[in-house]
Order: structure tokens, then C-alpha cells, then sequence
């Protein structure tokens, strides 16, 4: 289990990115994250990643605390971040260099063909479309196996289709390997239609405001009612969190939508 137990971000020129951030995330549970920009979105995934390190409160992986980059949390940018040096196959491969290579090579090769690129191992990231190299990032940060995948706007670039497309890839490879994911968006629609919990931030300083459950079954409809409701009720959370919320205000209760 994943916990973020009361987070507080501070940057050194008093910018206060998070405030009293809490949360619980569990095994193999899709938890979204929305906000508006600045809201604090990135700075916790950097915080969950171990990139950075919280100025109060702790998070923790299965009781340890997270303090440093750590084998079990994989992380997707918005940008692929691909090294334009490395094959695809040794882009996958790269954060597996402690792996046997019979095994490094086996991990790599089940999960090109996981995202659909078995064919496309030896080629340079260059000759890649962008939906194609963030399938690549997708699955170097899947091919340890991580427990956790923290997904901060992977698909915010790309065109419409490509990004529905790739919601689907994402969610093909959750069924295979189960990991726990958190994932960023400024895209209700996606959050609606991924997430098994949504939780809404407002910014100045981050912190949540309201939380719903989805309780929606899988295969999802992306244009069906029940994601459609739950657009409605998030996109509400959303606006009172851009309009700004009085202080001192909670977290609201979860809500089953």
C-alpha cells in the first residue's frame, strides 16, 4: 500500500506547493489525481517518486519510507524522455542493467509485445510517431515490475485518438501486471474513465478536496452515463476548486458515484 500521510512541499523561495496531503492507495488500485495547473499535481508524484523530499510528513511503500528513487515505483513523464542513443529494446532494458541478461532480455521482449511493438525492438526512438514513444516510456517503467506506476499527464501531448488509444494500452497492461497506479490529468474524461477513485486538488497551496469513488464496472464506455455522471460530478469539484475553497476547509467524504 501506498501512503501519503500528512505532506507538506515547501520550495526553498517559500512557494508552498502542498499542505496536509493525505492519502491511501491500495494494492492495484487506479487512483487520478485532478487539478488545475499549479495545484501541487506533479510535486506530489515527484515527492511519491522519491525524486524530491517532503518538507513534513512522510510516504511510505508497504511501511518504508520513501525517501529516494526506489525499485518498486516506477515513473511516466508527459515527455517519452527516450535516449536517442539507445535502441528501443536498450531503452526498456536500461533500468534492468542489475538483471541477468538472459532474464533482462525476456522482460524486455514480453513487454514490447505487451504494448504492441514486438517488431519495432531495434529501432532508434527517432523513427518513432509520439504515441508509439510513450508506449515505449510506458513500458520501460513497467518492465521491472514495479509495484507502484506514478503517471504524471503521459498522454496530454497527443492528439485525441492517439490518447484514447493509449488509455486502452494502459489499461491492457494493468489487467497483466496488476501494478498500484496513480495517475495526474487535467483531463476529467480520462480520469473518469481509468480511475477506480478520483480525488480533486486546489492550488495555493495544493491540497485535496474532494474524493469520489467511481464504483463503475470494467470494460467502461467512455461515452456511456455512468462515465458521463461521473464527468459531471467531477468537473463540479473541479470548478469550486478553481474558484478557490474557504480556508480551513476539509477534505470532502468519498463519494460513490
Amino acid at each position: 500500500m501506498l501512503s501519503i500521510e500528512s505532506v507538506d512541499k515547501t520550495y526553498p523561495n517559500g512557494t508552498e506547493a502542498l499542505a496536509r496531503a493525505n492519502l491511501g492507495v491500495k494494492e492495484g488500485e487506479i487512483v487520478a489525481v485532478v487539478g488545475g495547473s499549479g495545484c501541487g499535481k506533479s510535486t506530489l508524484l515527484r515527492l511519491a517518486a522519491g525524486l524530491d523530499r517532503t518538507s513534513r510528513g512522510r510516504i511510505r511503500l508497504d511501511g518504508e519510507t520513501i525517501e529516494a528513487p526506489h525499485p518498486e515505483v516506477g515513473l511516466v513523464f508527459q515527455e517519452p524522455r527516450l535516449l536517442p542513443w539507445l535502441t528501443v529494446a536498450q531503452n526498456i532494458g536500461f533500468g534492468l542493467s542489475d538483471r541477468p541478461r538472459e532474464e533482462r532480455a525476456r522482460l524486455v521482449r514480453e513487454v514490447l509485445e505487451r504494448v504492441g511493438l514486438a517488431d519495432y525492438a531495434e529501432r532508434w526512438p527517432r523513427e518513432l510517431s509520439g504515441g508509439q514513444a510513450q508506449r515505449v516510456a510506458i513500458a520501460r517503467a513497467l518492465a521491472p515490475r514495479p509495484k507502484v506506476l506514478l503517471l504524471d499527464e503521459p498522454f496530454s501531448s497527443l492528439d485525441a485518438f492517439t490518447r484514447a488509444s493509449l488509455q486502452e494500452h494502459l489499461l491492457d497492461l494493468w489487467e497483466a501486471f496488476r501494478p498500484t497506479l496513480v495517475l495526474v490529468t487535467h483531463d476529467v474524461e480520462e480520469a473518469a474513465f481509468l480511475a477506480d477513485r478520483v480525488l480533486v486538488m486546489r492550488p495555493r497551496p495544493g491540497r485535496f478536496i474532494a474524493e469520489f469513488e467511481l464504483g463503475i464496472t470494467r470494460p467502461r464506455d467512455r461515452y456511456g452515463s455512468a462515465v458521463e455522471s461521473a464527468k459531471r460530478k467531477i468537473l463540479r469539484a473541479l470548478d469550486l476548486s478553481l474558484r478557490g475553497q474557504r480556508e480551513g476547509e476539509e477534505l470532502a467524504p468519498a463519494a460513490a458515484i
